[in-house]
Order: C-alpha cells, then sequence, then structure tokens
C-alpha cells in the first residue's frame, strides 16, 4: 500500500512535534505525517532530560533560540491553544551559575555576559565576594568567579511540552502514526519514498530528520554519513538533608559536575572521562559515577552535602555532533528534500520552539524568516569546519 504526503517527519519526540506544530499553524492544509517509533517515549532524549533553559551560551544563534524558547515555554497555553490541553509549563526561573576557577574563565564570563545582555539576557558575572553574598552556603576556594542568569533561565516540565505541541499539532491535522522507517527510496537526488517497518510505502515531497540519537542510521539510508552518535548520561536524583536550597540555581561547576534542586531533593550528574559513543539501546545507569566522581566534588562545593543518599538514576542520551556540539539544521546539498534537525548534544529541548519555526519557515518559505538559523546548516559538516559552542553542559 503506498499513499503521499507533503511533509513527513522522522522521529515524534520534541523536535518533530515542533516542526509538525509550527508547519500546521502556518499551513493548515498542509499534509503532514510524524512517525515516532515508540509513542510511549519512555526512552526518548525529550523524556529523560533534565528539562533547563538558558541564555548563557558562547555562541550568539543560541542565545536568540533559546530566548525565543524562554518566551515560548512562559506563554505555552496562548502559544498552543485549548488544542495543546497544557496548562503551564511549570517554569522556576532559578537561573544558572557557572563557575569558573581562573582569571582566563572570568575574562571569558565577562565577554559572553556583554554578548548576551545584548540579546536581553540578564547575565551578570560575580566575583567570589558577590558569589558568597547570594551564595552563602557555596565553598568558593578554588572559584574566581561566576556567570549568574538571574531571570530568564531554569527548568520546566519537558513532557507538557512535548505533549502541548504534539496534540496541537495533531488538532490541527496532522497524522501521527506508530512505525520505524526501515529504508529510503530516492529518485534524481531527492527522497521519493519512505518505506514502513509496517510494510507501507509513502511518497512524500519532504522528509525531515528529527530521528535524534538514531539520526545517523536514517542518514546512512539517503546514502549520507552522518557525524551524530548516542552519548550515555547517567543522572541521579540525590537527596541531602543539609542541603535545602529550593531557591539554587542550575550550577555548572568547572570542576567537573553539575547540579540543580528538585522539589527539595537535587539533580545532578557528570561527563565521563571515557565519554564516547553508546549504544542507542544502553540505558544502564553508570552508578559508580556518583560515589567515585561526583560525591566528593560536591562536598568540596558545599560542605552541606555531608550526608546524600541517591533516590535513584537513569540514562539519558544525548545526540551528541562530533564536529562541534551545535545543532545541524536545514536542507542537505546532497539530498535537497531531506531536511535535519540534528546533533543538539545536550541541549535540544530549550531550542525545539525556535528550531521547529524555523524549519516550518524554511518549508513553507524557502528560508528562514523569524531567526536567521543559517549558521547552523549541514554545509559546515560536509565542509569539517566546525562552528563551535563553548559552553557546553
Amino acid at each position: 500500500m503506498s499513499r503521499s504526503v507533503d511533509v513527513l517527519i522522522v522521529g515524534g519526540a520534541v523536535m518533530g512535534a515542533s516542526a509538525a506544530f509550527w508547519l500546521m499553524r502556518m499551513t493548515p492544509d498542509l499534509r503532514v505525517m510524524v512517525v515516532e517509533m515508540d509513542p510511549t517515549y519512555q526512552r526518548a532524549a525529550t523524556a529523560l532530560s533534565v528539562a533547563s533553559i538558558r541564555a548563557q551560551f558562547s555562541n550568539p544563534v543560541n542565545v536568540s533560540i533559546s530566548r525565543f524558547g524562554l518566551e515560548f515555554i512562559r506563554n505555552f497555553a496562548r502559544e498552543t491553544g485549548p488544542e495543546g490541553g497544557v496548562p503551564s509549563l511549570g517554569l522556576k526561573e532559578n537561573g544558572y551559575l557557572f563557575l569558573a576557577g581562573s582569571e582566563e574563565g572570568k575574562a571569558l564570563m565577562a565577554e559572553l555576559a556583554a554578548m548576551q545582555r545584548e540579546l536581553g539576557a540578564s547575565t551578570e558575572v560575580l566575583d567570589t565576594v558577590g558569589l558568597s553574598a547570594r551564595f552563602p552556603w557555596l565553598t568558593l576556594d578554588n572559584v574566581v568567579a561566576g556567570s549568574f542568569g538571574p531571570e530568564g533561565e531554569g527548568w520546566f516540565d519537558n513532557m507538557g511540552l512535548l505533549w502541548g505541541l504534539r496534540s496541537a499539532a495533531r488538532a490541527a491535522g496532522a497524522e501521527i502514526i506508530k512505525d520505524r522507517v526501515v529504508g529510503l527510496d530516492l529518485m534524481d537526488g531527492r527522497v521519493k519514498r519512505v518505506r514502513l517497518a509496517s510494510g507501507e510505502a509513502i511518497e512524500t515531497g519532504e522528509l525531515i530528520c528529527a530521528a535524534g540519537t538514531r539520526a545517523a542510521e536514517i542518514m546512512k539510508m539517503a546514502g549520507e554519513e552522518w557525524p551524530v552518535e548516542p552519548r550515555k548520561r547517567t543522572v541521579f536524583l540525590i537527596d541531602a538533608p543539609n542541603a535545602r536550597h529550593p531557591e539554587a540555581p542550575l550550577i555548572i561547576d568547572h570542576t567537573g559536575f553539575y547540579a540543580r534542586p528538585e522539589h527539595g531533593q537535587w539533580i545532578t550528574a557528570t561527563v565521563p572521562d571515557n565519554d564516547g559513543p553508546c549504544d542507542p539501546d544502553d540505558f544502564e545507569p553508570d552508578l559508580s559515577q556518583f560515589e567515585e566522581i561526583i560525591w566528593p566534588l560536591l562536598y568540596a562545593r558545599a560542605p552541606g552535602f555531608d550526608a546524600v543518599k541517591v533516590m535513584r538514576a537513569w540514562v539519558g542520551h544525548y545526540d551528541f555532533n562530533r564536529l562541534d556540539q551545535n545543532a545541524i539544521l536545514g536542507r542537505h546539498p546532497n539530498v535537497p528534500n531531506l531536511v535535519l534537525m540534528s546533533g543538539f548534544s545536550g541541549h535540544g529541548l530549550q531550542q525545539a520552539p525556535a528550531v521547529g519555526r524555523g524549519i516550518a519557515e524554511l518549508i513553507v518559505t524557502g528560508g528562514y524568516r523569524s531567526l536567521d538559523l543559517s549558521p547552523l546548516g549541514v554545509e559546515r559538516v560536509l565542509a569539517g569546519e566546525p562552528f563551535l559552542e563553548r559552553a557546553i553542559v
């Protein structure tokens, strides 16, 4: 059996849902199909994310992407309407706090903070006196400065974002099916047909790859190599009875961990020294990371972490872009009706609103209209020219 659509989206988590939402908003009569292999999303990066948003990026385009995402999240019910079915994403604007251990790090923070403020962020750089006054429970012996965003940064309901976008897109006419892409048929250098595990074949005018950690599998079907791979991240939910700081920001510590409060407890994680590609089906937590790496660093940063209990741990995967840890967006020059939403390297959730809008603009109007996302284009990947983001967590 074969049928046709205008746009087929591979992957129905937050990126695919955002693209479908914006496509239907811009062109209500467009025939849009979303193919998702697991509509429970149990192992989707969206569901396993720590669901944070920040303006503190080193690259101006990433700052602008997140600034739009912030306003979209703040006004989610208005943006998605009653069809979205989500009244609020519960945004907690506790801020982000990046800590630096060198004068060079402090100078970079000042440079980036000036750029971020020009784009509407609230970033300020605090010396140790300012940090101690604001966060007296921190130990600052090896800290020179901190970059803090007191407004417009924090965390929110990740699944609320997904379900609201998905529901609104479906209510507007997008078709969302459970299936798996097993092959692509190309004709004259373009994707002509998408073959599904169910045996169905769908002809499509445009194909959006929003397949997350499995993007390389889809790209291989199109005859293209792709520098995006799954990277495993073990996240711990811990209870620290002597460190109850619900007002705390998300702390990015230069010694090698991050932590933020979560309903009276804390979420924390690190990047292991042996970080590399993992099996896309490997969701077994590396429990040793907490006692061997994270806990000593936490305790060194705040004495209230002397007594800690791990409540649970889980694994999420980054769709890690080996070239420059930045998103890869837009049309593939070698397959011009193949459009990429890929390689977000851990900051995709907060970027989904703006990226979905941009990709929809690209398809509907032929170019980016609201925000120029072309610096994140596929061309740099093919040329091997990194577009670096220095603030990767």
